[in-house]
């Protein structure tokens, strides 16, 4: 009975490891297990916490001592004899004005915002790149998967070699054509299937373990809709991060600002003197006096200042560099797509065409068996040439989707 429930567990726990790898799925594994997610987490429960002391009073001070303790005369270091003398205990509070308690927890606000927008910059990246990586695998596997239909397109080829040997329309050493042509392919697929492992490499820094398991489905057809993106670059993620970085310069511009504002203070003391005399409390306030500003708060004002125009400038060069590299992005998607539609609608037919005139020249004794291994090299190279272009075009749409596109939703 145990025999029976291990192998069920086992065949139950293959077929889970054995779930394959949608483009989907890699997505979501690689967002769930990237450490840089766990960072960008860890900086947003750092902000919150430290939000949560915002604007509070500083912590009160305790203060103990003794005053008026003679030093001199028949009262010399007495504590109880001189009516003057009194150990003393009291409780001190600073008290910020209120401007600068609230310039302190809008600052810890735009930390929070800027820590979340961060973190979605971040996921948008790993989302990218692990998408970018999975598509690499499946079109590099696509690739694969042809040369094992060229692999059967060969060996017909040197079936009808040998027929038109046999027939007497060729040449004895005609039968060597297809097996050079053979070795040629099994070279590319030696090539091809290094490519594979370095793929399946970089695949596994997102998806780990699995990345063993087989690819399945085909890749999403990203919609890239140019107006769209052009209209809303300004909401691209990065941009977005400058959105709370400009609260926050704002609000230290304004805690600078409150610098000029007097805080205050408490102070409240009990006093013990001996027991001939009557113990004592005083109560007094403090009240800071920013009669300096000139060399103290206007300097540091100013330098705030600066800083909000930093941040307003690196926004403004960062718009710039983001529309010019959409355009430049936008140019390339086009380009592919337009050479991929040359090449599947004009391109590979033609090779195919020629490839037919070859052989059928072949077969009628007026052609070389070179002019139909020239034509058949030419048409591989059209095929993986379309591959490659799929490959680009798709890599590119996951580029825009993911960092322009998703990201500008």
């Amino acid at each position: 009975m145990f025999r029976w429930f291990f192998l069920i567990s086992l065949l139950a726990g293959s077929a889970i490891h054995a779930e394959p790898l949608n483009f989907d799925r890699a997505l979501d594994i690689a967002v769930r297990a990237a450490p840089d997610a766990v960072v960008e987490q860890a900086n947003i429960d750092a902000a919150q916490a430290a939000a949560r002391a915002a604007g509070r009073l500083p912590d009160p001070k305790l203060a103990v001592g003794i005053e008026n303790l003679p030093v001199t005369g028949e009262d010399q270091w007495s504590l109880t004899r001189d009516f003057m003398t009194m150990r003393k205990i009291g409780v001190l509070q600073d008290v910020p004005n209120r401007s600068k308690r609230r310039a302190e927890i809008d600052i810890a606000a735009a930390a929070i915002a800027k820590s979340e927008a961060q973190r979605r910059v971040r996921l948008l990246a790993i989302r990218r790149d692990a998408a970018v990586a999975w598509l690499n695998r499946y079109y590099l596997e696509r690739r694969a998967s042809l040369f094992d239909e060229l692999d059967r397109e060969n060996r017909l080829f040197a079936a009808a070699v040998q027929a038109q040997i046999a027939g007497g329309r060729g040449m004895t050493g005609d039968v060597i054509g297809p097996q050079q042509e053979a070795a040629e392919i099994a070279d590319r697929r030696d090539e091809l299937a290094g490519q594979i492992v370095k793929s399946k490499a970089m695949l596994e820094r997102w998806v780990g373990a699995a990345v063993e398991e087989p690819l399945a489905g085909d890749p999403p057809a990203f919609t890239i809709d140019a107006e769209h993106l052009r209209a809303h670059v300004h909401e691209h993620p990065e941009l977005a991060v400058f959105v709370p970085m400009t609260e926050m310069a704002q609000a230290e511009v304004h805690q600078a600002e409150a610098a000029k504002r007097p805080d205050w203070g408490v102070e409240f003391m009990y006093g013990r003197r001996g027991a001939a005399f009557s113990d004592m409390v005083s109560l007094q306030f403090t009240v800071g006096l920013p009669i300096f500003a000139g060399t103290r708060q206007n300097p540091q004002i100013e330098a705030k200042r600066q800083e909000l125009t930093r941040v307003y400038a690196e926004r403004d060069a960062m718009l710039r560099d983001h529309t010019q590299e959409l355009e430049s992005t936008l140019a390339e998607y086009d380009t592919l797509t337009r050479q991929l539609e040359r090449m599947r609608t004009k391109r590979i037919p033609l090779a195919r065409e020629k490839v037919d005139y070859a052989l059928a020249g072949y077969r009628g004794g007026k052609g070389e068996l070179t002019d139909v291994l020239t034509a058949r090299s030419q048409l591989i190279d059209e095929r993986l040439k379309a591959i490659e272009l799929e490959a680009q075009r798709a890599t590119t749409a996951a580029k825009i989707y993911f960092i322009y596109g998703e990201g500008a939703r």
